[in-house]
């Protein structure tokens, strides 16, 4: 078997730390030796399914010890993960599931009502025994006991994760087993993560960055205690009661952290067990760093900016958060990064040009989708005229990020924009597209619709849908209609109606969202 591969992590960990815990969840609590046990078992009944090498396989619930058990016992196999947020509605599920072809679900009685409802023909799993007809890890963990043994290609497809695309409908990225390992090989590095961490399992498990948290635990055989952010008070209770060393936080995350009432929050020394804090997926605010380092007095603090296409490509060093908090930072370990302009040449300091990505943790492509993989992916001559190039011996995939980016003259970065109009709130990338086409199928006595957004320093981008149809309509009728076809987080926090929309000059089939958003800022 590879070496280069979550797998051997998983194995070698049992043997060497068979009655650490691996894994905690409120009052619940699994040993790597039981892990390891609890993963062969599923990965066993996985394999009986007979499914075709390389089937996709979905995870759709809630957050649990079952579902890190379920992810591992995928990446076991050679099925290929495809982790569904929670957050997702049932016909933005059916897509995905569509696209990729998942043949199997694995999943837990809340979120069954939903597969149902999309009338899935695949082989269902439930964590509970909640129907005689789906099986579940409860009866697998009773009756399942015999040896199990893979053998994973370390360069073989093992994760797709959706977000959304250019074109508004959600492309999933490929990643190989090899991307994982070394996704967690660079972090443990850089973070400098011990084997006696507790890793505070507070993200959730469908991109990189939350499915980093496991892996980085598997690597350096740390505990992962697992938590759901729903109150500031239940999270810094947990990282009290479970002697949290290292975060990982999106920054709407530390927006919420810290939006209670001063008194309510506790002490720094009750804080002072936290040594590392990680945010990804946003910019990071003076104001979200001064808090950081106000009561996480003992933590150093780093900020990350990561791609859709690679695993990351930056961070910045904790020393230089207060000199340059608006940058995010350097090329992480084994990546290069240069700043080209439409002349593919190198920009000066302080010129914007777009961030090109070379060296580590470039993941394989967009599944099924040519178009957007040849727009990201590029061959290295995409930097002839910024580095020399002499005696090419192959032809290297660098990945041309979309960033719009300047570096200063010490060499840190700074991010600007990006190139297409992808929405970025909470954490998540929304297409504005996704959210006309819904209102587009869905609420017909709207005649035109634009969404866009605007910056919010609390959630990095705020989504406005201004609209125009015969006469106004309630805004909560409109949210109300979205609420059952979108994700919470893609819900517009501004609705509002115009008789008519502007339309571009040169083509009037298109509505002028820049003119819609000039007048939106000018009005406030």
């Amino acid at each position: 078997m590879s070496i280069n591969c979550i797998r051997t992590l998983i194995e070698d960990a049992a043997v060497s730390h068979s009655q650490k815990v691996a894994i905690k969840y409120n009052e619940k609590n699994i040993t790597y030796e039981d892990l390891l046990t609890k993963v062969n078992q599923v990965a066993f009944y996985l394999k009986e399914l007979d499914l075709a090498k390389g089937s996709r396989i979905g995870i759709y619930s809630n957050k649990g010890i079952d579902q890190v058990i379920a992810i591992l016992a995928i990446l076991s196999t050679d099925y290929v993960l495809v982790p569904l947020t929670k957050l997702l509605k049932a016909e933005q599920v059916e897509y995905i599931i569509n696209d990729c072809d998942i043949r199997c679900i694995i999943t837990d009685k809340l979120k069954l009502e939903n597969i149902e409802e999309i009338n899935f023909d695949g082989h269902i799993i439930s964590y509970e025994t909640t129907h005689k007809d789906i099986p579940s890890f409860e009866e697998i963990f009773k009756y399942y006991n015999k040896p199990y043994s893979c053998d994973v290609n370390g360069h073989g497809n093992a994760v797709i994760t959706y977000s959304f695309g250019i074109t508004g409908k959600p492309k999933g990225i490929v990643l190989s087993h090899r991307n994982l390992i070394d996704s967690a090989r660079v972090v443990s590095q850089y973070l400098d993560l011990k084997e006696d961490d507790v890793l505070s399992g507070i993200l959730i498990f469908n991109l990189d960055y939350g499915l980093n948290q496991i892996f980085c635990s598997l690597y350096k055989r740390a505990t992962l205690a697992l938590h759901r952010f729903i109150l500031p008070g239940d999270f810094f209770n947990h990282i009290i009661t479970d002697k949290i060393t290292v975060i990982a936080l999106m920054p709407v995350t530390i927006i919420s952290m810290f939006d209670e009432e001063e008194h309510r929050l506790p002490s720094k020394e009750l804080l002072a067990n936290v040594k590392t804090i990680t945010s990804s997926g946003g910019n990071v605010t003076v104001k979200m760093a001064n808090n950081i380092q106000k009561y996480f007095s003992n933590a150093k603090f780093y900020s990350m900016h990561g791609l859709t296409e690679a695993f990351r490509s930056t961070y910045l060093d904790p020393t230089q958060i207060n000199i340059r908090p608006e940058s995010i930072g350097k090329a992480i370990p084994d990546v290069e990064l240069y700043v080209i302009n439409e002349e593919g040449k190198q920009c000066a300091p302080r010129e914007v040009g777009e961030l090109i990505h070379r060296g580590g943790y470039i993941y394989k492509g967009f599944w099924n989708a040519p178009e957007e993989t040849a727009q990201r992916f590029k061959s290295i001559d995409i930097l002839k005229n910024a580095i020399n190039l002499e005696g090419q011996l192959r032809d290297e995939v660098v990945v041309a990020t979309g960033d719009y980016v300047y570096k200063d003259e010490e060499g840190y970065f700074y991010f600007v924009s990006r190139q297409d109009d992808m929405i970025k709130t909470r954490g998540f990338r929304v297409s504005p597209y996704e959210i006309e086409s819904v209102v587009a199928r869905n609420l017909p006595m709207i005649d035109q619709c634009a969404v866009f957004s605007i910056g919010n320093e609390e959630i990095e981008e705020e989504i406005v849908l201004v609209y125009s149809s015969r006469s106004e309509i309630a805004p909560k009728e409109i949210t109300f209609e979205l609420k059952k076809h979108l994700a919470s987080y893609m819900i517009p926090s501004k609705i509002i109606y115009k008789k008519s929309l502007p339309l571009i000059t040169s083509d009037k089939n298109k509505i002028n969202k820049e003119e819609l958003k000039k007048e939106l800022l000018e009005t406030n």
